[in-house]
């Protein structure tokens, strides 16, 4: 038996689920935004965004990336935004505040 193939094969389906998983907690989301029998949608979207985000993390394992290099990444994107102004940080300094959290929880700065 060809243990190499049955592990490329259950990572491939693996990848496909997380893909879909990915995929319906975006879709949720979306439809909680747009539902006008959502009151409140903070507490939906803390959880479909929490799941997106460790989703992303599982699905960049799978994809042969490992989390430093995918929180080094991050780091870098987000000091991009601070020099490029980007609009939310502009407006609201919502880069600022991320990579301020970032650096507490790493002992860091992004």
């Amino acid at each position: 038996m060809n243990f190499r193939g049955m592990d490329i094969t259950r990572n491939m389906r693996m990848i496909e689920g997380l893909k879909s998983q990915l995929l319906l907690s975006i879709s949720t989301l979306y439809s909680e935004m747009a539902s006008e029998t959502c009151d409140d949608i903070k507490p939906v979207a803390l959880d479909t965004l929490s799941d997106t985000i460790i989703i992303s993390y599982l699905l960049s394992r799978r994809l042969g990336l490992d989390y430093q290099a995918l929180e080094k990444q991050i780091s870098a994107k987000i000091r991009l935004g601070l020099l490029q102004e980007h609009e939310t940080e502009k407006y609201f300094g919502d880069l600022s505040a991320l990579s301020r959290l970032r650096s507490l929880k790493t002992g860091d700065a992004s």
